[in-house]
């Protein structure tokens, strides 16, 4: 495991935040543990390890997957678009309305 992974610009980067947080201590002992093993400092350790669980994090919640079936149905919505209802003329008509009063 490396110090810090990440794209070349961010590794240059100065390390200029602190986090604090207090944890238990098995789970102190554990990390400790595995950066040793990994060769690396528990601070290392931990912060590779938090940033990779952030970008996993933020990628899952960024990116929706689709079944064929549904890619195949929004594609034909763009296409073909259902007229707009009665809700959606109120929403336009009210957003106008707000836009103009200000």
């Amino acid at each position: 495991m490396q110090a810090f992974e990440g794209k070349p610009d961010e590794i240059t980067e100065r390390s200029t935040e602190r986090m604090h947080f207090r944890t238990k201590p098995h789970i102190k002992r554990a990390i400790q543990r595995a950066a040793a093993l990994s060769g690396v400092d528990d601070s290392a350790f931990t912060i590779n390890a938090a940033y990779k669980a952030a970008l996993e994090t933020i990628e899952t919640h960024e990116r929706t997957i689709l079944s064929h079936d549904d890619f195949q149905k929004i594609l034909d919505a763009l296409d073909n678009p259902p007229p707009p209802t009665q809700a959606l003329r109120d929403a336009f008509a009210s957003y106008r309305e707000r836009l103009l009063n200000q």
